[in-house]
């Protein structure tokens, strides 16, 4: 990926247990459970911070992890969960459904 941007996709219920974040997909009800490190990205998809911005100042900054290894990890795991409708991926900034 290059310079991408991540958002949280709408219709999810989502609950915050210790370090881990439980997401249910409206869709299919899916349950995914993000381990801290997708716990931190998840919440800083806001979908105006560019996804290696995120790395490198929150996952690098909070875990003893090379950037290189964790951009790597941090876009297979944007990949999956995009690929599963949880979260939203775009080169360019994107608006939230509450702004538009």
């Amino acid at each position: 990926m290059s310079t991408s941007y991540i958002a949280r996709a709408s219709k999810l219920a989502t609950r915050v247990l210790g370090a881990e974040t439980l997401i249910m997909s409206a869709a299919n009800s899916t349950i995914f459970t993000l381990n801290e490190v997708g716990s931190v990205i998840w919440e800083a998809a806001d979908g105006q911070t560019p996804l290696r911005q995120i790395v490198e100042q929150k996952v690098c900054a909070e875990f003893d992890i090379e950037l290189v290894q964790a951009l790597a990890d941090a876009e297979r795991f944007v990949a999956d969960l995009a690929g599963q409708g949880v979260l939203q991926v775009s080169k360019t900034p994107i608006e939230s459904e509450a702004s538009q």
